[in-house]
């Protein structure tokens, strides 16, 4: 029986793909569980809409991205923290202070995507780097100042 499948299969193949099973691993396995459909007409033509739907909401995705990176150029964000001894930071800059500063600015960067290595503990200027798009990213200036 010829298969389409929803959902990648270990040992049978990935999802979209058509592959011939036996028929009752098809519709005692597959078919119950949701992992494939039979492939008729019908279906080829609606896997076929789908797989142009993705590429088409991908290319939106993309472009957004890239607009995004050119909005992001040369952003400087400003955050005041209070300071010590010895200019000593009170607590640290993460990154969910990072993208409120990016907030205020008219910028939403989700803080899941703003790549921090370690917490910020000093007073100075540093880069940043934002995750837009598998394979697309922008740097951010990062100044932490400190409240007197």
């Amino acid at each position: 029986m010829r298969i389409i499948l929803k959902k990648d299969v270990e040992s049978v193949g990935k999802a979209g793909d058509l592959v011939n099973v036996s028929d009752g691993y098809a519709r005692n396995f597959l078919i119950p569980r949701g992992l494939g459909i039979e492939a008729s007409s019908k279906n080829m033509k609606a896997l076929k809409n789908e797989i142009e739907t993705t590429a088409r909401r991908a290319t939106k995705e993309k472009e957004a991205a890239q607009s995004m990176v050119e909005r992001l150029e040369g952003v400087t964000c400003t955050i005041s923290r209070k300071v010590g001894q010895q200019d000593k930071l009170f607590g640290s800059v993460s990154t969910k202070d990072i993208g409120d500063a990016l907030r205020e600015q008219g910028i939403e960067i989700d803080k899941r995507n703003i790549l921090l290595e370690d917490p910020i503990k000093s007073l100075g200027e540093f880069s940043v780097k934002i995750k837009l798009h598998s394979g697309i990213s922008a740097d951010i200036k990062v100044v932490v100042a400190g409240e007197a």
